[in-house]
């Protein structure tokens, strides 16, 4: 099978997330064709049908796609058929915000785990998730099988706790912090910039 490209597993999530919403208002035995839901997402059918075509065939000619059975099959190809544990780094305001994200458990993401190194948060709750020194990382890591972490610290931290997650076993880590992480090859480094996202809204704005 030929890998596909990132960008195709971004609208993969995509499509996952207009087929849940979809099954809600049309029900469980709903379809859907190509050209329907290039539509719906302002894409091109050849698009869809292109990004699914790398992991098989789905669909039945001329009835489309049976929406439960899509919906369930880009899940599982995405790794969402399972729960992941995750733990965050960094409890302050975009940490806080973070755990109060219910999307994340609707997509069996988990945040099981806290790291902050602010001693009167230390021992606490936030949103029902306890927080960890970062001191505990590697060990915390391992008894709660934690899978991914979310890295949201000052970006003169964000180095060593990258450190502490890659010491523990962690594969698969989202930066928030505005810095470049060096990772070994086996770690998989997602970046999340709002500044340069809204550098680029404000551009927008600027142009004539």
């Amino acid at each position: 099978m030929k890998r596909p490209p990132g960008i195709s597993i971004s609208r993969l999530a995509i499509y996952l997330r207009f087929l849940e919403e979809y099954l809600k208002e049309q029900g469980l035995k709903s379809t859907i064709n190509s050209a329907q839901l290039a539509r719906y997402l302002d894409m091109h059918p050849h698009q869809i049908r292109k990004d699914l075509s790398y992991f098989g065939k789905f669909g039945e000619r001329g009835v489309g796609y049976h929406v439960q059975e899509l919906k369930d099959n880009i899940a599982k190809i995405l790794g969402l058929n399972r729960k992941w544990n995750l733990c965050l780094c960094g409890a302050g305001n975009l940490g806080s915000a973070l755990c109060a994200y219910k999307g994340f458990k609707e997509i069996n993401l988990n945040i099981v785990a806290l790291f902050d190194s602010d001693v009167r948060k230390i021992g606490k709750y936030i949103q029902g998730i306890k927080v960890y020194s970062p001191k505990t990382i590697v060990s915390t890591v391992k008894e709660l099988k934690i899978d991914m972490a979310i890295i949201a610290v000052p970006l003169e931290n964000a180095q060593t706790i990258a450190d502490k997650l890659i010491a523990s076993g962690i594969r698969a880590i989202l930066n928030f912090a505005p810095v470049k992480l060096n990772v070994p090859g086996h770690v998989k480094l997602r970046n999340a910039d709002l500044s340069i996202e809204l550098v680029n809204l404000a551009h927008f704005l600027s142009s004539p």
